[in-house]
């Protein structure tokens, strides 16, 4: 058995009726699991959790971005994330008896679909991207759906897959396949965004941060308050623990306290108990842990 997980990106987080009607495309596959779906008004954006068997994860995709973009105008929505599709991104993980080498031929299988049948371009990133500034969803989405009217004329922004112009209302799509990235994001009690840009500034890679962490500062204008959001591209080596110490400490320069902090998806375990045994001074594998025990003695049983 192969196991994929998906955590697509729609540019809708303030109607859940719409965004439930895309997560039910989904629900139709079987040996497709939603394991978590969330919406966020100020971003204006939900993200979605699936994984399954490879065959189906890639037909709900598929189905699901031909929902969103039925469902999402892109000339009528505004967000504090930046976004250039109705279906912003899709990324594919292997999770189970699936290595990336095959994650990347899944990701060119899902964008051909879409470019082909659905009109919408397609730009493949990260280990799937077919040049190196492709690698880096942040430069494939530079300019935004309102800028890429423009920028898909120049022939290095030609797609990968579809056509040579921009879907009218859904914009165009990232696919490709990724490392594990979890969302990461502190909230700062001050209305400053300013005060979090600067702080982004200090964790990111981009510029002089942290190497696996892109980060962004934002204004939550309906919670009152600020937010450093990020996404760690690689846990391992750029741990949560050592990022959330670094925003401590520049957050204290600054004279604001820290009000929280939010996983956006799921994540894995790991990942947890590395912050664990920071904070607790000791050592924590998965081994310690009983639900994972009894999960690798759920699959060698399944796998007989």
């Amino acid at each position: 058995m192969k196991l994929i997980e998906s955590v697509p990106n729609f540019s809708e987080g303030r109607r859940k009726e719409v965004v439930e009607k895309i997560v039910r495309e989904a629900e139709k596959y079987e040996n497709v699991w939603v394991l978590d779906w969330s919406l966020d008004a100020d971003h204006n954006r939900s993200v979605v959790t699936l994984a399954g068997e490879p065959a189906n994860v890639l037909n709900a995709l598929f189905d699901m971005t031909k929902k969103a973009a039925e469902l999402i105008d892109l000339r009528n929505h505004r967000g504090e994330h930046p976004r250039m599709g109705a279906t912003d991104v899709i990324p594919l993980v292997p999770l189970f008896n699936t290595t990336m080498e095959e994650c990347v031929e899944y990701s060119r299988m899902l964008g051909k679909r879409i470019g082909e049948e659905l009109g919408i371009p397609v730009y493949l990133y990260e280990k799937s991207a077919t040049r190196p500034e492709r690698q880096n969803l942040a430069e494939i989405r530079k300019g935004e759906f309102e800028g890429f009217f423009q920028k898909i004329k120049d022939p290095n922004w030609k797609p990968d897959f579809g056509p040579d112009r921009v879907h009218p209302t859904a914009g165009v799509v990232a696919v490709g396949a990724r490392e594990f990235l979890i969302a990461f994001n502190v909230n700062l009690g001050t209305r400053d965004v300013r005060i979090a840009e600067a702080i982004a500034r200090a964790v990111r890679n981009s510029s002089g941060g942290f190497r696996y962490v892109k980060a962004m500062g934002v204004e939550l204008k309906e919670k009152g308050m600020v937010q450093v959001s990020m996404n760690i591209t690689n846990y391992k080596k750029s741990p949560i623990h050592r990022i959330f110490e670094l925003i401590k400490i520049e957050a204290e320069r600054y004279g604001v306290p820290i009000l929280g902090t939010e996983i956006v998806g799921l994540f894995p375990l790991e990942a947890i108990l590395d912050v664990a045994s920071f904070y607790l001074k000791t050592e924590l594998k998965n081994k310690k842990v009983i639900e994972s025990n009894l999960l690798e003695i759920f699959v060698r049983k399944y796998e007989r």
